[in-house]
């Protein structure tokens, strides 16, 4: 009989010792997207059930924001407010990210609206939502609505394969605990996309700050997956929108970092100017974020919602 020498055993047992780790985290996280699945579609189902205002309410945590026209607003007091009135919303989810801890996610899918007699209004978009844990349940921090034209189909469902992508571009957990990764690092990568935008346009910003498996959602667009792709539908987008050279000035207004420190979100702002007198360019944003293997933050998803620059709140501290 022959035995392996010891110098010869460890490199294999190291490997089978990766190997179990990595297949651990992926059971790991595979349980946690399906947590969050089932949350997203509960809270579905009880917006269909008893209506828009009242889901809201049971699924959406302190502090949470949803965009208007002016921007990000307060959801809690916008939904609490005694007149307070929308059309009803139905959705599906299409894709699904959670951080690797299991405590910050994003759900995505087409909706519709419906007028208060069940009519089917032309209301059609992409609803994108972030989702935290707290003390074991998951909770709605933000919603962004993306307007399109024509109908969508809400026959979706969203499948782990189509995350699988972005959680193989993410950071190492070793790595990604870094001291350095910091909400502070998170909001200086957000801060650097506004200025890359206005260096380089935003084709070349995204492409050089976006994951490989990176999502846009853009007003009046299908999602567009990929960093090809997505960067060149976010270009052009800038382009069409952009009537003047004035650099857009980004306001970061919000955002989280997981426990993990692989995923966090940002929020905020982005305009080009104020004078009245122009028509100056307004979108809000909504940003999902992931570590990379160099350790460097990348856009994982963007979401715009076009906002009137001149009715912007001031950024909370």
């Amino acid at each position: 009989m022959q035995f392996l020498s010891v110098n010869k055993c460890w490199p294999v047992l190291v490997g089978l010792l990766i190997s179990f780790q990595v297949s651990s985290q992926e059971r790991d996280q595979y349980q946690y997207w399906l947590e969050l699945a089932s949350a997203d579609q509960t809270y579905a189902d009880r917006s269909r059930e008893i209506g828009r205002t009242r889901a809201f309410l049971e699924f959406l945590g302190e502090g949470s924001i949803v965009f208007r026209d002016s921007g990000p607003v307060d959801a809690l007091e916008e939904y609490n407010s005694a007149d307070f009135e929308r059309d009803e919303l139905t959705w599906e989810s299409h894709y699904i990210d959670v951080s690797r801890d299991g405590d910050l996610g994003l759900t995505a899918g087409p909706s519709t609206a419906f007028n208060r007699a069940g009519e089917q209004t032309d209301v059609f978009g992409h609803l994108v939502s972030i989702w935290k844990k707290t003390n074991g349940r998951w909770e709605l921090m933000a919603d962004m609505l993306s307007f399109i034209p024509g109908f969508l189909s809400l026959e979706v469902e969203p499948d782990f394969e189509d995350t699988r992508p972005v959680f193989e571009e993410t950071a190492h957990p070793v790595l990604a605990l870094s001291e350095e990764n910091t909400l502070q690092s998170l909001i200086d990568a957000d801060n650097l996309f506004g200025r890359s935008i206005n260096f380089r346009g935003g084709q070349r910003a995204l492409l050089s700050l976006g994951l490989e498996n990176a999502r846009v959602y853009l007003p009046s667009m299908g999602p567009a997956v990929g960093v090809e792709v997505a960067s060149s539908v976010y270009g052009a987008y800038l382009d069409n929108e952009l009537s003047t050279t004035n650099p857009i000035s980004l306001t970061y207004m919000g955002g989280y970092l997981s426990s993990s420190r692989e995923m966090g979100y940002t929020y905020g702002t982005m305009v080009t100017n104020t004078d009245e007198t122009e028509q100056g360019f307004g979108a809000a944003y909504l940003r999902l974020w992931r570590l990379n293997e160099l350790n460097e933050w990348r856009i994982a998803v963007e979401v715009l919602r076009p906002i009137n620059p001149f009715e912007i709140p001031e950024p909370s501290d």
